[in-house]
């Protein structure tokens, strides 16, 4: 009899061993799955990390943050120009024309060896510039003038009253109203070129902003050197 009782208490714990054990495994497995999904969950839900970007929301809407990869890759996907864009290319032909044509002026009236070649090189950069910008409105479709008003408002602008003072100085008398002139309409230029970069969606008027911005903000500091 105690061994049979023996033999029934060995029949019965082995059960109870092996319940056990497949409890504790389904536990562990249990452990793993969900540590799993709240592994993926974190990773789904974690900010990414870098520098992030304000993009102004059209109007009627709230701006939006993206880092800067989305912001890339939003630009990328659609830099259709916008009438920020198409204003500051005809706007800024306008602007750079009438700086050449204040540079024309130079040959027959300058003093300084040094406006000389200030003016020799601001042609230089701006006359080819404008032939880039013509050639964008071109290729979009856009007239190099619209029918509105929207040059009225450009910074910089020498007033005809100004314009007609610069072409009746002689020497030095010209080089000091040049030189001040072409300070206040390279800064209107800078003006221009900033508001852009921030209003405007195509990424060659974005290049072609930032080139006038550092080319022009250089020449002014050399210009006002030579006060």
């Amino acid at each position: 009899m105690h061994i049979s009782r023996a033999g029934d208490r060995h029949v019965t714990k082995a059960p109870c061993s092996r319940a056990r054990f497949a409890t504790a495994s389904l536990a562990a497995l249990t452990v793993l799955v969900l540590g799993g999904c709240d592994s993926d969950s974190d990773a789904k839900s974690a900010p990414r990390s870098g520098p992030s970007v304000i993009v102004p929301g059209k109007p009627g809407e709230s701006n939006r943050v993206l880092s800067a990869e989305e912001a890339a890759q939003q630009r990328a996907e659609d830099d259709s120009p916008n009438s920020a864009d198409v204003s500051y290319a005809r706007m800024m032909i306008e602007h750079h024309a009438q700086a050449l044509e204040m540079t024309e002026l130079v040959p027959d009236r300058a003093e300084s060896a040094q406006v000389r070649k200030l003016a020799e090189r601001i042609g230089a950069a701006q006359g080819p510039e404008i032939t880039a910008m013509k050639g964008w409105l071109k290729n979009h479709g856009k007239a190099e003038k619209s029918d509105g008003h929207e040059h009225g408002s450009m910074p910089g602008m020498a007033t005809e009253a100004q314009l007609e003072k610069l072409r009746a100085a002689q020497g030095k008398a010209f080089d000091q109203l040049f030189l001040t002139l072409m300070i206040t309409h390279h800064d209107g230029a800078v003006t221009m070129a900033t508001d852009v970069k921030g209003q405007g969606n195509n990424i060659q008027i974005e290049e072609m902003a930032d080139e006038v911005a550092a080319q022009q903000t250089s020449e002014v500091t050399r210009m006002r050197d030579m006060l």
